[in-house]
């Protein structure tokens, strides 16, 4: 028993050593500024949002089209549609279907199915 323990140990100590070599020395990280268009899908999705959420506070619809083609999207406006579309469909967080309305609403994109998503505006409420 003390045998088997002693060569374990030596080669869990041998292993480790060959693996920080392999990984420091000849096969290190190579970290690549990819672009956004690479991203998955989920996370362009949590990217519109965050843009989405800008829109709602500033209302620069300029702005927030020229940060989504990033995404190297065709159109996006479509986009918009689609994320908000498939946020509601897969019952997704409210405030943030809602940013995604406005934005959508913003871009002349607003569907029947996001019409309850609209958030309502009462009497002497800014935007």
């Amino acid at each position: 028993m003390k045998r088997f323990l002693i060569s374990f140990f030596a080669a869990l100590v041998i292993g480790l050593v060959i693996g920080l070599y392999l990984g420091w020395v000849p096969f290190p990280v190579q970290y690549v500024d990819s672009p956004a268009r690479d991203l998955a899908q989920r996370y362009q999705d949590d990217y519109t949002v965050m843009i989405a959420a800008g829109y709602r506070v500033d209302l620069d619809l300029t702005g927030a089209v020229e940060r989504l083609r990033v995404l190297g999207v065709e159109n996006v406006a479509q986009h918009v549609q689609e994320v908000a579309e498939r946020y509601i469909t897969t019952s997704r967080d409210v405030a943030e279907i809602q940013l995604l309305v406005v934005l959508a609403e913003g871009m002349g994109r607003l569907t029947p199915m996001m019409e309850p998503f609209r958030p309502v505006m009462l009497p002497g409420q800014g935007s």
